[in-house]
């Protein structure tokens, strides 16, 4: 997946975002190290790259769903910091296995986010405690 660098497109605080089979980087350094290795930041943004492929191979279906999945969760934010971020079933695998640089040959790789979607967003809160405001 190719990498590139465009402060336009990323919030502050974000290291990266992947868009339509690209990786923005927020920085220079950042499209450096993705681009001559594999790290864990890379292999987050590549996670989402199979959850893509899940969704009907469709960027604009992954889109649609991680949107929808979003707005759901922006009620929690009051209470939780970045909650609808955070909650969203697909942050939810590519953090969780975002340090595991051999999850993406793993056949289950992009599938695991369809079982946190059909967890109830307490039952996320509980399973990931998310800090207070």
């Amino acid at each position: 997946m190719p990498v590139i660098h465009d402060g336009l497109l990323l919030r502050k605080g974000y290291d990266a975002l992947t868009f339509f089979g690209t990786i923005v980087a927020a920085n220079h350094e950042m499209v450096e190290a993705m681009t001559d290795k594999m790290n864990a930041l890379k292999n987050h943004e590549m996670i989402h790259l199979r959850q893509a492929q899940d969704t009907h191979d469709s960027w604009l279906c992954f889109y649609v769903l991680y949107l929808w999945h979003y707005l759901r969760l922006i009620p929690l934010n009051r209470k939780y910091k970045n909650a609808a971020y955070e909650l969203n079933p697909f942050e939810l695998e590519a953090y969780r296995h975002m340090c595991d640089l051999g999850y993406l040959s793993n056949e289950k790789c992009g599938k695991e986010w369809r079982v946190y979607a059909r967890m109830k967003p307490k039952e996320r809160l509980q399973a990931f405690a998310l800090k207070t405001n």
